[in-house]
């Protein structure tokens, strides 16, 4: 594998939301559709059924799965019906849907949750339902793995975040620095772990300047300050720009002795121990060239994406896509009524002239996506890969190519000067990947 260039792909940062306090969603009477599955791992089973009466923070759904992570009411109110819907991977999903009556009225049986190990803050993190508030939605609980945080001697948070538009993480900081310095407090006596470094980019002054003075003098938190280049936020980018360890292929951070946390994962860990709430609502940041008003919005779980941009002023005639997630990683959707997901952290409103998808050209071997790809790939490879047929040759070509590293962070589709469908074609790959492993292994029972 080659060596990281980890981060060197330069975007027009357009953070204009990292000075605008975070506003509560003035909708009540809402309808909040939540899905049973917004993370990595099993889809959990409804626990509830039409009729039946819930508050914020009631479980709704769980599952008995090693790697899942139990849903909970947003809203109080009634359950209207058990339904699903297409997810934006492409999945059908069941989804428990709730008529709120208005009131946000808390669950009574919540309280706050006493952690005196490492196993308790594992279970915590478990029962709050915890994802990975950053990324893919790895739950929390699994990265809390007693059995191994022994090998582990850092604690890296990563609030990086590097898309642009995005400044939910910021806000966090700037607005719960105090329950952030608890959750470190916490995590590290509870661990063992002796070391924390906070990766920031530079573009976030205010948060850095808060971040500093919140850890002068602490001799076990290091904020390490970043170049801002994308994607700086990628896991095994930022372990390698912050402590110089390369994550092996096909390996974790665990196994060069670092747990990578978000840091509004962690700070809602913390909240989750104080008060005994679980992940009902998340921060989301919402801008585009559709928007009027850009702004960060706390919105509860799984209401209406379209209830959430027009608070901001949305122009839906001429909107043209709606992307959920940054514009490098984010996916663009397909339909107002999609739910905001526990990992949400920005919806993105562009008009019609800037979502004309470009034409794509044929290649002329300029070597751009390869020089940009912080992995060390060369996406053509498995552009002619994915032209072949699925079979022995297409799939050994992708594998010694190195398909499995790719991140998917549009790096190289961003520098195309030909606006070839790079990572769509990566995608595709690992697909195809996928699709022979699985007829192989059919093959021999």
């Amino acid at each position: 594998m080659a060596l990281f260039k980890l981060g060197n792909t330069h975007l027009p940062h357009r953070k204009k939301t990292a000075c605008v306090a975070s506003v509560r969603l003035g909708k009540k009477d809402i309808v909040v559709n939540i899905p049973m599955s917004m993370h990595i791992g099993a889809e959990c089973t409804p626990l509830v059924k039409a009729g039946d009466s819930v508050y914020v923070g009631t479980i709704i759904g769980d599952s008995n799965a090693a790697v899942g992570a139990p849903v909970h009411s947003s809203v109080s109110g009634k359950v209207t019906g058990i339904g699903s819907i297409l997810s934006i991977n492409g999945r059908n999903v069941t989804t428990v849907t709730i008529e709120s009556d208005g009131l946000f009225t808390k669950d009574p049986s919540l309280s706050p949750v006493k952690a005196e190990s490492f196993a308790d803050l594992s279970r915590a993190a478990r029962n709050s339902g915890l994802v990975g508030l950053g990324g893919a939605g790895f739950p929390t609980a699994v990265k809390l793995d007693e059995k191994k945080i022994s090998q582990i001697d850092t604690l890296l948070i990563n609030a990086a975040e590097c898309e642009p538009y995005i400044t939910s993480d910021t806000r966090t900081i700037i607005e719960n620095s105090d329950t952030l310095k608890a959750a470190i407090e916490t995590f590290l006596t509870l661990s063992g772990v002796k070391k924390c470094v906070i990766g920031i980019e530079k573009n976030k002054p205010e948060a850095i300047k808060l971040l500093l003075e919140k850890f002068s003098g602490s001799e076990n938190v290091l904020i390490k300050t970043l170049p801002t280049t994308y994607p700086q936020g990628g896991e095994k980018m930022l372990i390698y720009n912050c402590l110089g360890r390369i994550v092996p292929e096909g390996g974790l951070p665990a196994d060069v002795g670092v747990i990578v946390l978000n840091v509004t994962t962690l700070t809602y860990l913390q909240k989750y121990l104080d008060t005994g709430m679980p992940l009902v609502e998340k921060t989301v940041t919402v801008d585009g060239s559709a928007v009027a008003e850009a702004k960060n919005i706390t919105v509860p779980i799984g209401c209406r994406v379209g209830d959430v941009v027009s608070e901001c002023g949305c122009d839906f005639e001429n909107t043209g896509k709606i992307i959920m997630g940054g514009p490098m990683m984010g996916n663009a959707l397909y339909t107002l009524d999609y739910p905001v997901l526990k990992n949400t952290n920005a919806i993105l409103a562009f008009d019609k002239k800037e979502s004309v998808k470009p034409k794509a050209t044929p290649c002329i071997h300029c070597g751009r996506c390869v020089s940009t790809c912080p992995m060390g790939l060369n996406p053509t490879i498995y552009a002619k890969a994915v032209a072949k047929p699925i079979g022995e040759e297409s799939y050994n070509l992708l594998l010694e190519s190195k398909i499995n590293l790719c991140i998917e962070c549009g790096s190289c589709s961003y520098v195309c000067p030909a606006k070839r469908p790079l990572v769509e074609n990566n995608r595709l790959a690992k697909a195809n990947c996928r699709t022979y492993r699985e007829r192989m292994e059919s093959l021999k029972k």
